[in-house]
């Protein structure tokens, strides 16, 4: 089972005083729930995790854009250091596809995928997928499986406890998180947030505020 660091539905959070937060988003969030450095941290030692369990096998990392961008950028710097800096690395190929599943705050019941027709390319190879998880997560597999790859690896920075969850678990996790609506680190709300560096609660206030 994956290792993750757990943030508790009781988790106090942080002060936005304390962080440097755009000051258009300042009457926006409740508080800042995981600090950019500690993201980075566990991200790295997701890369080091990725890069034990990966052997030689050429990886094909794919990201799930948008709000797995600023994720998969910064674990493909890792990976790529680690590549440079060790006597053990692998091959290493990207890709990328998006993925519609959220209106407003609501995850919807149906999952829209854009792109993926030159996906044929991770036959006999490794794929790193690098989403949030859910019912996406499914009908990505489902996709992936036709191309016949050799293993398919799933990464996600983030997964929620909650009652609506597929059970699905990813092969990486980086923090369990609270079933509250999170922004921040390149995760949206109606495309905005994704310039915010640390993770934070979205206020009830700002839902309104940016809604379609």
């Amino acid at each position: 089972m994956a290792s993750y660091l757990q943030i508790a539905d009781d988790e106090e959070g942080h002060d936005l005083d304390l962080f440097c937060v755009p000051r258009h988003y300042e009457n926006d969030l409740d508080k800042v729930i995981i600090p950019h450095g500690l993201i980075m941290d566990r991200t790295e030692r997701l890369a080091r995790d990725i890069i034990r369990d990966m052997g030689g096998h050429h990886i094909v990392a794919l990201c799930v854009l948008k709000g797995g961008y600023k994720f998969f950028a910064d674990l493909l710097d890792y990976i790529k250091a680690l590549n440079q800096n060790s006597d053990k690395s692998v091959p290493l190929t990207v890709d990328f596809i998006r993925v519609k599943s959220y209106c407003n705050d609501k995850s919807t019941n149906s999952v829209k995928v854009i792109g993926g027709d030159e996906l044929s390319n991770l036959a006999g190879k490794v794929s790193v997928d690098i989403v949030e998880t859910g019912r996406t997560m499914q009908t990505l597999l489902s996709l992936l499986s036709e191309c016949n790859p050799k293993m398919v690896k799933v990464v996600s920075l983030l997964v929620k406890r909650t009652p609506r969850s597929s059970g699905y678990r990813p092969d990486y996790i980086g923090f369990e998180v609270p079933d509250a609506f999170l922004v921040g680190y390149a995760l949206d709300y109606n495309e905005y947030f994704r310039d915010l560096s640390h993770i934070c609660i979205l206020n009830d206030q700002a839902k309104e505020k940016y809604k379609v």
